[in-house]
């Protein structure tokens, strides 16, 4: 029947296609050069042979998950690219913590089989919760996010799904029919470059936890600080209004743009910044009569642009060329988008909930597995604060870096990707100590943790380097459009990495250190 209100379009993209053809093909390429970087680590860390079955890994995990996104007739976006890719580095983690399991068991006088078979069952359980814990923020990410965020949490999640079978039964099915055959017993799983790596260190981290922690204190009143002078870049995701992303024939000031645009919209936000090295093109973002609701409200607001734009526009383009999103000659707008007031409440709502919800049920998991409060607490504390020094380099960075930080519906999924990314670290190294205690009852709980850490060391390193491969081809080589969430999850590896060491295990050594605890079997 007849509606009894009329419909309005509160949210809307329109992107060219050479624009989308743009990112996709630079989408692409990153995902390349990723694969090609990750396959070359892996032989350098591990050897030919054991490097090259875990790249066989990585292709089988490409394969099917274009399998599975084609089984859902899935399109494929510059999201969906970014979570592929994200997801491979992903899936080298599972490799890498077998792995250096292994080395441990052969370092203890095991033969190659049984070094082999121990390594994939006392790895199982870190797998298993740091693979489920990555899920939990994927399926928060889909529920809570729209269209392009949906899509890189749908991509994650098949990801991580198919790498958990993939590295932990393909790879052991290899492994087992070559090794029953008696062939591949001389490995070792070193090369040169690796093999006295990060072997039998010995830091004492835990006696620097107060100086950690009074650090970590003192960087979180920075952010802080910042938030307070300095505020952040919100996208119009967040504030509501239109997006106009504008090229030009020759290159242009985006403050001079600006100057242009606010002398003709009267009150409204105007914002404009360049996007690429030659100055070519600018995104424009402006609240301009963003809450009238007629059908030609857009019309006229591309042609009043259009109109003030003229001075710097190539002469005789026409209104109809400049709006022509598929036109790049003399000047034209390539991509545009706009947002309503009621849809930005909305997404700032959902985000606020969605990072919350991430750590609320990671906590609760945490707490589940591990049945020890220390070990949740720990891992929200860290996590927060990865949430809060992330935001905070956003704040204190934007407008000095040559790249926009605006903080949008993509910047929330670096969130929760980079809190499910590092939720891993911590869950490999509590796992570590709930074996050593269940090892080791009597050892001191200073030298228990510090073992841990320093066992687990090598994953550590080994997993972020391989993910930073990843995120660093998506930075420099995929485009504009996915930059910020590149430098987003960059500082989530990093902080995350450093929050494990130094946030997460000193909160969880004090809470403990004093109590008794009971051992609890790790169930395989």
């Amino acid at each position: 029947g007849k509606m009894p209100a009329p419909a309005h379009i509160v949210q809307e993209d329109i992107v060219g296609p050479s624009l989308g053809q743009e990112s996709i093909n630079a989408g692409v390429f990153s995902f390349v050069v990723a694969l090609i970087l990750l396959m070359i680590y892996m032989c350098m860390m591990y050897g030919f042979i054991p490097g090259m079955i875990a790249n066989g890994a990585l292709f089988l995990n490409f394969f099917f998950v274009l399998g599975v996104l084609s089984s859902f007739q899935a399109a494929l976006t510059m999201s969906g690219i970014a979570g592929m890719v994200l997801s491979l580095g992903m899936a080298v983690d599972a490799n890498v913590l077998i792995y250096e399991r292994t080395k441990e068991e052969l370092r203890a006088g095991k033969g190659v089989k049984k070094a082999l078979a121990d390594g994939y069952s006392n790895a199982f359980s870190a797998i298993f919760d740091s693979n489920l814990t990555s899920i939990i923020t994927g399926v928060i990410l889909f529920n809570f996010g729209t269209g392009p965020i949906r899509g890189f949490a749908t991509t994650l999640i098949i990801g991580i799904l198919v790498s958990f079978f993939t590295a932990v039964f393909m790879t052991r099915i290899v492994y087992e029919h070559f090794m029953n055959k008696d062939k591949l017993l001389n490995l070792t799983f070193t090369t040169p470059v690796s093999r006295n790596l990060m072997t039998n260190t010995r830091f004492d981290f835990m006696g620097t936890n107060k100086k950690s922690l009074i650090i970590t204190v003192a960087i979180i009143l920075v952010c802080i600080g910042s938030f307070a002078m300095r505020g952040l870049s919100q996208s119009i995701d967040f504030t509501g209004g239109r997006n106009f992303k504008v090229q030009f024939e020759n290159p242009v000031e985006p403050e001079q743009i600006r100057e242009l645009i606010s002398s003709k919209f009267g009150d409204a936000n105007v914002s404009v910044i360049a996007i690429g090295t030659d100055k070519k093109t600018v995104r424009i973002s402006t609240n301009y009569r963003i809450e009238d609701a007629g059908n030609d409200v857009d019309s006229q607001i591309e042609a009043y642009l259009y109109e003030t734009l003229k001075p710097v526009l190539t002469q005789n383009i026409t209104l109809a060329t400049f709006i022509d999103r598929d036109n790049h000659t003399g000047g034209s707008i390539v991509s545009s988008q706009k947002v309503g007031p009621s849809i930005a409440d909305d997404i700032k709502t959902g985000a606020i909930y969605s990072v919350v919800l991430a750590l609320i049920a990671i906590g609760l998991y945490i707490l589940i597995r591990f049945r020890n409060i220390a070990y949740s607490i720990g891992s929200i504390v860290a996590l927060s604060c990865d949430t809060i020094m992330i935001i905070g380099a956003y704040s204190l960075l934007w407008g000095i870096v040559p790249f926009s930080l605006e903080i949008d519906q993509t910047f929330i999924g670096a969130i929760l990707t980079a809190i499910g990314y590092s939720i891993n670290d911590k869950v490999v190294i509590f796992d570590r100590v709930r074996e050593f205690f269940g090892l080791y009852p009597k050892r001191d709980k200073r030298q228990l943790f510090n073992d841990s850490l320093n066992t687990t060391l090598a994953r550590t390193i080994n997993t972020s380097l391989s993910t930073l491969i990843v995120l660093l081809c998506i930075f420099i080589l995929g485009g504009d459009s996915i930059r910020s969430f590149a430098f987003a999850m960059i500082l989530g590896v990093v902080i995350g990495t450093l929050s494990s060491l130094f946030i997460a295990s000193p909160i969880a050594y004090n809470m403990m250190k004093n109590k008794k605890v009971v051992p609890v079997t790790t169930e395989e």
